[in-house]
């Protein structure tokens, strides 16, 4: 929603969220009733702190870059690239409880939940200036974006304190709250998202560029989908539910014919797309791109993160699939030592690909928060565990067919466990470098024995490199500021 500018005195109200994201958050003095009524008085200021909730995607480390470290970097997908130690850490698995690229995200990301609270608990209240659709839509599309970020700290750190109000004290008793368990942060995110779809819109007129950047019943749906699958008991009976409700929503969701044209920057708002994170460029852009691209492309010579490993580019090439690899990453020659692609000057590596346009760290590239492709595969997999893995290679061939891959093989579609292999991979191959692959390896179950058989082999001292994972990997540790201002939090095992 960058179209509307983002009101700045959003972020004064809510500075004081119940984690108090900030080490001296704790500092200020608790806003009064009376002041959150006077702001918040009108359709036109709730929607203002509306707009204030989705530019938490646009001005958060976490959404525009953090989410690739932690899902795709984390992962046998790419690794870290550039010089930064922490994201060192993140690529070797071996993150300490004081690294800042993990205080910054759950920090960023409790930040967008106290802005969600907000407007959940003012639209109801407000009469001024507002129509009771309008009240609707504004507290469904709140619902949807606190279930979408809870769904994201869930995944990363297992059970999280759930804090479902806005902040009215900053006593030490009302703010360090205990870690409540990840069954009841997935039931609070269902809860929430059963409420959206019933406050939701299929879509909000003809516009694209607006259906695209507010939460729909279609994105509601999507995420109860993903939801459904991605929680400790899955219930696949509700994501065959769910996704069939996306396949066949009144909003007309339908792949593009073309793959590359998802990625190549005119094409944005599309069919294929639910929700998408929008950028204007300039100072509305994103920096991600300039964070990846190539210097041919970027416009610079430094040493580029996220590169893509070697065990990525083999994915490709062992399925002959020419046109997702060559739409996720480029190849060039660079004028640095890469430890994994080549020990000297002018060897040929790949860049991560699907944001194309740098711009001087104000690109306009926009980010999918989900996509049609992506459920599809969902509903492949609810057939397959359902038992039905026929159905389930139908869906699956559907996504091949359109990067002009054979259907599966007879021998792979008659088995369950065959086609549960071929779906994580065809997930893979679709959805790299789209924040998806790590909670595809713990949905599976497969994150330990999946990283440990990677072959890498770090060309500075020619031997191979030992990820060592464990389950204890799963999660990521709960910041050691967080423990050390909130003794009622525990670590997670392991750290």
């Amino acid at each position: 929603m960058r179209k509307i500018k983002a009101i700045k005195y959003i972020g004064i109200l809510l500075l004081g969220i119940a984690f108090a994201s900030c080490e001296d958050s704790l500092d200020l003095q608790p806003i009064s009733e009376e002041t959150v009524d006077n702001a918040y008085a009108t359709g036109t200021q709730l929607e203002a702190a509306l707009t204030g909730v989705y530019e938490s995607f646009q001005s958060n480390d976490y959404y525009v870059w953090d989410k690739i470290l932690f899902e795709d970097v984390r992962s046998d997908n790419h690794y870290a690239g550039g010089d930064n130690p922490q994201i060192f850490e993140i690529d070797n698995l071996n993150i300490s409880t004081t690294n800042d690229r993990v205080f910054n995200a759950w920090s960023a990301i409790y930040n967008a939940i106290s802005k969600a609270n907000l407007v959940i608990e003012r639209a109801p209240l407000i009469e001024r200036d507002i129509t009771d659709e309008q009240r609707r839509q504004f507290e469904g599309q709140a619902l949807f974006l606190r279930a979408y970020h809870y769904f994201n700290l869930v995944k990363l750190w297992g059970g999280v304190p759930l804090i479902t109000e806005t902040v009215k004290s900053v006593a030490p008793g009302d703010v360090r709250l205990p870690r409540n368990s990840a069954e009841e942060v997935y039931n609070q995110i269902i809860t929430d998202l059963e409420n959206a779809l019933d406050l939701l819109p299929h879509t909000y007129g003809n516009d694209a560029s607006v259906n695209k950047a507010r939460a729909t019943k279609g994105a509601a749906n999507a995420l109860l989908a993903k939801v459904h699958a991605q929680r400790p008991n899955p219930n696949y009976g509700a994501v065959l539910e769910h996704a069939n409700a996306v396949i066949n929503s009144p909003a007309g969701y339908s792949l593009l014919s073309n793959y590359d044209l998802l990625f190549n920057g005119n094409n944005y708002n599309n069919q294929e797309s639910i929700l998408e994170i929008q950028y204007l460029g300039g100072d509305e852009g994103t920096w991600g791109p300039q964070m990846h691209l190539p210097p041919s492309v970027s416009g610079d010579t430094w040493r580029k993160f996220v590169t893509p490993s070697k065990d990525l580019v083999e994915a490709f090439d062992s399925e002959g699939d020419d046109v997702r690899k060559n739409a996720t990453m480029l190849f060039e020659a660079v004028p640095w030592i890469d430890e994994y692609w080549g020990n000297s000057v002018n060897s040929q590596v790949p860049f991560a690909y699907k944001w194309r346009n740098a711009s001087g760290w104000a690109s306009a590239d926009n980010d999918y928060i989900l996509r049609l492709a992506d459920i599809i595969l969902l509903k492949a997999e609810a057939l397959n565990e359902l038992g039905q893995p026929a159905e389930a290679a139908a869906q699956v061939n559907i996504i091949r067919n359109r990067v002009s891959l054979p259907d599966l093989e007879n021998d792979i579609s008659a088995s369950v466990n065959s086609m549960r292999a071929a779906i994580l991979k065809e997930r893979r191959l679709e959805l790299a470098q789209e924040a998806q692959r790590w909670s595809d390896l713990v949905r599976y179950g497969v994150m330990v024995e999946t990283m440990n058989s990677v072959d890498d082999i770090d060309l500075r001292t020619n031997q191979p490199v030992n990820y060592n994972a464990s389950q204890t990997d799963v999660l990521l540790p709960i910041p050691q500021n967080e423990i050390n201002r909130n003794p009622q939090l525990t670590q997670n095992p392991g750290y």
